[in-house]
C-alpha cells in the first residue's frame, strides 16, 4: 500500500492488519532512511493509547510549586468523558475570560495530507466556535518572512518562485556562495508530502556542468562531498559581517554593478556611507571582516572579485537567521547580489532555503490544491510564534513587532494539536516555567513525548498511516494517495473526528463536518483541485487517482509577478511591490520604526551570544542546533531510524579534536553540555567536520529533565533547547534565536541516568 509522508513516498507491507515494514518507492533515486523507521514507533510502549487527564487538574488541585504539569501522574478516561471536560472547559474560559484566552497551538509539518492536516482543523474548528488567539511566522524562517517583503515585496513565501531554479543555475551559474551551506540531509523533507527526491541528482548536475561551490559555514558537510565546494569555516553568527567586507571591497574597487544599484535598487548611497565608515566612522573592510570572522583577508578580497565577475548566485540557508539580529544576513544577502552584477540574469543572482527541503529550488511552485477551509478568525490578537513563553509570563505586556505595538493577551486555555512545542521552542526551562500559567493544556498526541507529559488533557490522535488522506508536497507536482495502511492504535481517533465530537457538544457540528464523513472530505478536496485547474482533463478523476496512486499536477509557467529579470529589463514597467518599486537596499519604513536593533539598512549588530563576546570567556564554545539527519525536527525520534543514531541512547553531539582535547573528551564518551541556562547529556562525535570553537548538536531529541519543575534540570537525552536563549532576533520580526548560544562541555562522569523521554508517565485507570 502507499505510504506519503514528509520525508517520501514508501510502500507499505501489511499482513493481517499487522504493518509488518516500509519500503521505498523504486521511482525514488534518494529514499529516506527515516521511512522505514517509522514501523518501530507504530505501536511502540510510547503510544497514547486513551484518553488521560492529569491527575490533579482533575482533582481541582492548585499546582504544588508550580511543578504539577511535566510530573503528575495521569487518569484514562472514555472519550464521553473527556469530551465533556474539554467542551467544558471550552466553554467556561471563552465566558469567563473572552475567545482571545484561547490559544490554538499548532505546527505545520504534523503530518502530510491535504484534509488532515492538523493546524487546519484545529484553527476550523476553534474560528467556527467563537476564535482564539493565533501565532503568526514560523520557527524556521520568521526573520526572512517579515524582512523580506520590506526588502524586495511580494508575501513572505513568494521568493520561492522568484529565485534560480537547479537546472537554470547548472545551465547559467558559474559561481554559487552559499551562506550557511546546502546540507542535503535536509533534503530529505517536504511539508505536505513528497512523491520522490531529486535535488541530489539537481546539485550533481550543476557540478557536472562546472558550477564551482563555496560553502561559507563553520560545518564543511553542509556541503555534498561531490559538489567539491571550498570551504569557508565562518565564526558562527557573523556571516553579515563577512558580506559587508565583501561588498566593501566591491564598491572601492569599483567591482559593484552601478548601473542596476541606480536603476533597480534605492538607497545604496547612504548603505555606501555606511560601508566606507562616514556614518559610524566604522570602514567595513576586508581587514575589518576578517577580525570578526576568522576569514583571511585575501580571501574575502577574492571573494568579491569571483562574485563581481564571474556569473554568480547568492544563497543563504534559513540557519543563519535563526540568530540575534537574523534579518541581517537576509537582507544583506540581497545587497551583495545586487551589488554583484549578476541579479536578474538567468541562474543567478539571489536565492534562499536551497536543499533546506526537496521543493526548493526544484519547481517554482505547484497548482493550487484545496485546503480544508478554516473560515474568518473572529479574534484579532495574535503573538509572533516564538513569543509564547513571553505571553504566558507577562500578560498585558507591550512589545514591537513589524512597525506594530502588539500587547499580549492572556492564556487561559492552550489548545494544542500538531507539532511539539518542548522540541522548537528555545530554553525550555523558561517554557516549562511559563507552561505552569494557564488554566487548561488540552494536546492531540499520538505518542507520550513531552508535549503529552506537559497537557493536562490527552487526547489519543491516529498517525498518517491510519488514516485516509491524499498528499500534496510544497511546490511538489504530484499528488500521491494516502490510503489507510492499518487501524488506529488503541482507542485513537483522527483529528477531525476529535473536534467533530467537540463541535456536536458545542452546537456546530453541522458547520463544521458540513455533513461529509473523511473519506467524503478527501475526495472533495481532490475533485475541488480537480475543477481549480480549468481543464478537468489535468487529473484522472478520484476513483482512478485512488486505484493509480500518484497525479501530476501541470507545471506552472512564469514569468512570476516580482520577477527580478523583469526588473532589470525595465524597473518602470515591472516594479517590485516595495514602497519605491525597487530592491529596498535602504528602507524608509523600517528606518521610521526606529528600532535600535535593526536600522533602515543591513548592518552589523554584535550577537548578544558569540565567540567574540564576553561571555565567551566562561562559555567558549558556540553550539550549532541545526536539523537531524536522523527524524523530522522531532518526529518519530522514537523512530528506529533516530534510535540507531544514539550513543548510549544520547543524542550524538560533534566536537572537534581540538575542543575534545582540551577536555579530556573521547569518541563514544558521554558529555555534559551546559551553560547557565541549563545542561544536557549527549553522546560525542569526535570530528574536523566542525570548526574549533563550535560544537554541532541537532534539534528534537525528546526533552527528558531529570526534574522537569527544577530551572536547569539535567537533561538526559539531549535536547539542545536546554541550552539556548529565548530571546527575539529583534524588534522586527521577534523571531527565535536558537543558534545563539555559548556552551561548554565536559566529560560526564557520574552514574548514568536512564533515558525516560520514551516511557510514559504514570497511568491509573
Amino acid at each position: 500500500m502507499p505510504v506519503a509522508t514528509h520525508w517520501g513516498s514508501f510502500v507499505a507491507v501489511v499482513d493481517s492488519g499487522r504493518l509488518v515494514r516500509i519500503e521505498p518507492r523504486n521511482d525514488d533515486p534518494v529514499p529516506s532512511p527515516i521511512g522505514p523507521g517509522m514501523v518501530t514507533a507504530a505501536d511502540d510502549n510510547a503510544r497514547v493509547l486513551r484518553p488521560a487527564v492529569r491527575k490533579g487538574w482533575l482533582n481541582g488541585l492548585s499546582r504544588a510549586n508550580d511543578t504539577a504539569r511535566g510530573t503528575d501522574a495521569f487518569v484514562e478516561v472514555s472519550w464521553d468523558d473527556a469530551i465533556t471536560l474539554v467542551s467544558e472547559e471550552l466553554r467556561r474560559v471563552r465566558a469567563q475570560h473572552g475567545d482571545s484566552a484561547v490559544f490554538g497551538g499548532s505546527y505545520g509539518w504534523a503530518s502530510a495530507g491535504a484534509f488532515h492536516n492538523a493546524q487546519s482543523q484545529l484553527h476550523r474548528f476553534l474560528a467556527l466556535g467563537g476564535g482564539y488567539t493565533d501565532s503568526r511566522n514560523t520557527y524556521s524562517t520568521a526573520a526572512l518572512e517579515v524582512i523580506l517583503p520590506h526588502v524586495i515585496g511580494g508575501a513572505p513565501w513568494s521568493y520561492q518562485s522568484r529565485m534560480p531554479m537547479w537546472d537554470e543555475i547548472a545551465d547559467n551559474c558559474e559561481l554559487v556562495v552559499a551562506f550557511g551551506g546546502l546540507a542535503l540531509k535536509n533534503s530529505q523533507i517536504n511539508p505536505g508530502g513528497l512523491a520522490r527526491h531529486q535535488t541530489r541528482d539537481l546539485q550533481r548536475k550543476c557540478r557536472a556542468a562546472g558550477v564551482r561551490f563555496v560553502n561559507v559555514s563553520p560545518i564543511r558537510s553542509d556541503t555534498a562531498g561531490f559538489l567539491d565546494a571550498e570551504w569557508l569555516p565562518v565564526v558562527p553568527n557573523t556571516d553579515t559581517a563577512l558580506m559587508l567586507g565583501i561588498a566593501h571591497t566591491m564598491l572601492v574597487n569599483d567591482w559593484h554593478d552601478e548601473d542596476f544599484l541606480r536603476r533597480c535598487c534605492t538607497g545604496f548611497d547612504r548603505f555606501a556611507s555606511y560601508l566606507t565608515g562616514e556614518l559610524d566612522g566604522v570602514v567595513k573592510d576586508a581587514g575589518w571582516a576578517a577580525g570578526i570572522t576568522g576569514i583571511g583577508r585575501e580571501a574575502i578580497t577574492g571573494l568579491a572579485r569571483r562574485l563581481s565577475t564571474q556569473r554568480s548566485l547568492v544563497m543563504v540557508n534559513y540557519a543563519i537567521q535563526r540568530a540575534d539580529h537574523g534579518e541581517q544576513p537576509i537582507w544583506m544577502s540581497v545587497v551583495l547580489a545586487a551589488m554583484a552584477g549578476s541579479m536578474g540574469r538567468p541562474g543567478c543572482g539571489w536565492g534562499a532555503g536551497y536543499a533546506t527541503m526537496d521543493a526548493t529550488g526544484v519547481a517554482p511552485g505547484r497548482s493550487s490544491v484545496a485546503s480544508v477551509p478554516r473560515g474568518p478568525n473572529p479574534v484579532a490578537d495574535f503573538i509572533p510564534v516564538a513569543r509564547i513563553a513571553d505571553t504566558l509570563l507577562h500578560p498585558g505586556r507591550t512589545i514591537d513587532y513589524n512597525g506594530r505595538r502588539l500587547t499580549l493577551p492572556e492564556l487561559r486555555l492552550i489548545y494544542w494539536c500538531g507539532g511539539n512545542p518542548f522540541h522548537h521552542h528555545q530554553d525550555l526551562h523558561r517554557l516549562a516555567r511559563a507552561w505552569q500559567t494557564p488554566d487548561t493544556v488540552v494536546v492531540h498526541e499520538a505518542w507520550w513525548n513531552t508535549n503529552a507529559k506537559f497537557a493536562d488533557i490527552v487526547l489519543p490522535v491516529a498517525t498518517s498511516l491510519e488514516r485516509d488522506d491524499f498528499a500534496a508536497g510544497f511546490s511538489d507536482p504530484h499528488l500521491t494517495a494516502m490510503p489507510k495502511v492499518r487501524e488506529p492504535e488503541g482507542e485513537s481517533r483522527t483529528d477531525h473526528q476529535i473536534f467533530a465530537a467537540l463541535a456536536c457538544r458545542l452546537g456546530y457540528q453541522r458547520e463544521f463536518t458540513q455533513d461529509r464523513s473523511e473519506f467524503e472530505w478527501v475526495r472533495h478536496l481532490y475533485e475541488q483541485t480537480r475543477a481549480g485547474l480549468g481543464d478537468e482533463a489535468a487529473l484522472p478523476g478520484f476513483d482512478d487517482f485512488w486505484r493509480e496512486t500518484t497525479a501530476e499536477l501541470p507545471a506552472l509557467r512564469g514569468p512570476f509577478p516580482g520577477s527580478f529579470e523583469a526588473l532589470r529589463a525595465d524597473p518602470r514597467q515591472f516594479p517590485l511591490t516595495t514602497p519605491s518599486g525597487r530592491i529596498e537596499i535602504f528602507s524608509e519604513e523600517i528606518d521610521s520604526f526606529g528600532y535600535d536593533d535593526c536600522a533602515g539598512h543591513p548592518a552589523w549588530f554584535e550577537p548578544v551570544e558569540w565567540l567574540g563576546a564576553e561571555a565567551s570567556s566562561r562559555f567558549p564554545l558556540h553550539m550549532i542546533s541545526n536539523q537531524p539527519a536522523s527524524r523530522l525536527h522531532s518526529q518519530y525520534d522514537n523512530g528506529g531510524h533516530s534510535l540507531a543514531s544514539k550513543i548510549r541512547g544520547r543524542e550524538p553531539v560533534t566536537i572537534h579534536p581540538q575542543d575534545a582535547a582540551a577536555r579530556g573528551i573521547q569518541d563514544g564518551m558521554i558529555v555534559r553540555v551546559h551553560n547557565d541556562r541549563g545542561s544536557c547529556l549527549a553522546g560525542a562525535v569526535l570530528s574536523d567536520d566542525v570548526m574549533p570553537g563550535v560544537i554541532q548538536l541537532s534539534t528534537g531529541a525528546w526533552w527528558d529533565p531529570a526534574q522537569p519543575g527544577l530551572s536547569g534540570s539535567l537533561d538526559r537525552h539531549g535536547n539542545p533547547n536546554s541550552l539556548t536563549a529565548d530571546r527575539g532576533c529583534s524588534r522586527l520580526s521577534q523571531g527565535p534565536s536558537a543558534h545563539s548560544a555559548l556552551v561548554d562541555a565536559e566529560v560526564y562522569d557520574g552514574p548514568l541516568p536512564d533515558v525516560l523521554a520514551f516511557t510514559p508517565p504514570h497511568l491509573e485507570h
